[in-house]
């Protein structure tokens, strides 16, 4: 299918956020005359397509997009991010720490002038876009902050709603509501990969009545049925069009894989996607999960043993699963377990001769490879494969989570949803009745804040299901958020394990691997690839024990504070109506 490259085009300062300032300074925001501009079709086309930006983007940081787990329980990196450690502090510049309305302006500018275009078929759609892009910025500003002013107009220097108070996130996320409904009507559904479509709404509204309905139910706020139905709609809506399927090319053993790897997205599973190209736009990403110094990506050990066995049984259920060692920890699992870390007979990408095993660029021993291509990509800022940023997957996770977080599920539910994940994977079935009359005590060790009624086990394995199959996609920090388990994050994230220091075959091939040691690497085999020396690299007995990469970090979360940030002191300054959020006065 042939790309379609968002291009950004630069008109002179046509608001407030063309000239990169904060939305509340006074400078006049009609820099661009409404009067000659807004008159075509390609004048609307071309304003919208600055709000592309609101989109998740790599950047010259590590925990964007897909690298945003980094900054969650799911990957550990070289350095631990401040909101997972407890230490964020209050920012003091306006305008800083996500607080920031500058897109907006340029939106609502954008929906006081398009109605003057005479062509009736465009204004629908670029009306309906600038309205998916208004609810994507409010449902960004919710989940950071909870209740924040809501603008629907282009705000004067005189305006005293300039210093208004902060509105109740049930006003504002009616307000998306209501902007995703007009772009669900109003934007064709047609398949479009990289530009928003009526479909792209849909999975989005999905998306964010799941972690608004869910937020409301753990957090106690109240009405969160509506919120959970919306979800479950929206998703049956985009499942029954039948426009997306789960992408199955290769089979189980590779499609999990292929469908990250690979350079160019298609729209079998992606509904919308960021497009990279060497020529013109490049990222990090393949460099943070393989540089040693750059970001050294490693997987948690709960997060592995999380995955379940290939015939659905339970990894954790078996006696010795906690001192397992590498190989036989690896051996007959949910294939997705060695399509997203490398596995014993890992090859990188479109290579067939096995990948030296080399721990000094992994956290935890366990890499990350979901999202990592070809090896010419493994440089600093030399990623040019897409980048998914809503797939059908995630659809189906949302109707079966809403579903059983309402107490509705049902096993056709379940077949029609999480089932289809599974057979991609190759695993078997989740039974309803099976999970509910046997929750699982792993999950419930790392759950504490899950509904006890009758979906409880569920409900887990929905939770399972979906820190597997989305891993590394960006939403980790949102769920463990909506879900009200910040403490998770207090839990040990600890490596994998190893009985004794010395020589480890990882391959099952005669050869030695791994060698550790305490400062005598005299002992290690010739050919040894990994030689690790674990005063550097701590083991939780010294000599023994899982790799422990936050040895010395002591994480925190504040119950009271940590679930929402702290807005700016210069704004709370400038705007006394605005009050500092709980526990960060």
């Amino acid at each position: 299918m042939k790309k379609i490259l968002i291009i950004v085009v630069g008109i002179a300062c046509v608001s407030v956020a063309g000239c990169k300032k904060d939305f509340l300074d006074v400078i006049p925001p009609d820099k661009i005359d409404a009067q000659s501009f807004f008159n075509t079709a390609t004048d609307l086309q071309v304003y919208t397509n600055r709000f592309y930006d609101l989109l998740p983007q790599p950047s010259s940081t590590i925990y964007t997009l897909y690298t945003d787990d980094a900054s969650s329980d799911n990957i550990i990196p070289l350095l631990l991010t401040d909101r997972v450690k407890g230490a964020r502090v209050v920012p003091v510049a306006r305008g800083t720490g996500g607080w920031n309305f500058t897109t907006l302006r340029s939106i609502n500018y954008f929906l006081e002038n398009y109605q003057k275009c005479p062509d009736e078929a465009a204004k629908k759609k670029y009306g309906g876009i600038a309205r998916f892009f208004r609810a994507w910025f409010y449902y960004d500003k919710v989940k950071t902050f909870g209740d924040v002013p809501l603008y629907t107009k282009v705000l004067e220097a005189d305006d005293p709603d300039l210093y208004k108070p902060r509105d109740s996130r049930m006003l504002v996320m009616d307000t998306v509501l209501a902007d995703l409904d007009y772009a669900i009507a109003n934007i064709p559904k047609q398949v479009s990969l990289n530009t928003v479509s009526g479909y792209t709404a849909l999975a989005l509204k999905a998306r964010i009545c799941l972690f608004e309905g869910t937020y409301r139910k753990y957090h106690g706020l109240g009405n969160y049925q509506t919120m959970l139905n919306e979800a479950a709609s929206a998703a049956q809506t985009l499942m029954n069009t039948g426009a997306y399927k789960l992408f199955t090319t290769g089979g189980p053993a590779v499609a999990y894989r292929e469908l990250f790897a690979r350079k160019d997205q298609d729209p079998t599973e992606t509904i919308l996607a960021r497009d990279f190209n060497k020529d013109f736009q490049v990222n990090g990403i393949n460099y943070f999960m393989t540089s040693a110094t750059g970001g050294a990506y490693g997987i948690p050990k709960d997060m592995i043993n999380s995955y379940l066995m290939k015939d659905g049984t339970r990894f954790t259920d078996i006696p010795n699963y906690a001192t397992k060692q590498f190989y036989d920890e690896m051996q007959n699992r949910d294939p997705r377990l060695t399509q997203t870390t490398a596995g014993p007979d890992f090859a990188a990408y479109g290579e067939t001769t096995r990948e030296p095993v080399n721990l000094s660029i992994t956290t935890t021993g366990y890499r990350v490879i979901k999202a990592l291509s070809t090896k010419d990509q493994w440089v600093s800022n030399g990623s040019y494969s897409d980048i998914i940023v809503l797939r059908y997957a995630e659809t189906l996770l949302v109707f079966a989570e809403a579903k059983a977080e309402l107490g509705t599920l049902t096993q056709t539910d379940l077949d029609k949803s999480i089932n289809l994940i599974r057979s991609r994977a190759g695993m078997p079935s989740l039974s309803l009745a099976a999970a509910n009359a046997s929750p699982d005590p792993y999950l419930l060790g790392q759950y504490a804040n899950v509904d006890n009624g009758s979906n409880k086990g569920v409900i887990l394995e929905i939770r399972r299901e979906r820190r597997i199959e989305m891993f590394n996609e960006g939403l980790r920090w949102d769920d463990l958020m909506r879900w009200k388990e910040g403490k998770k994050l207090e839990q040990p994230m600890l490596g994998m394990y190893f009985p004794s220091l010395g020589a480890f075959d990882f391959n099952n091939d005669g050869k030695t691997d791994v060698y550790l040691h305490n400062g005598n690497a005299s002992g290690a085999p010739v050919g040894t690839t990994s030689i690790i020396n674990v005063n550097q690299k701590a083991l939780t007995n010294g000599t023994s024990g899982n790799f422990n990469p936050l040895k010395g970090i002591n994480i925190t979360f504040n119950e009271s504070k940590d679930y929402l940030y702290p807005i700016p002191t210069e704004d709370i300054t400038l705007n006394p109506s605005l009050v500092q959020n709980p526990g960060w006065q």
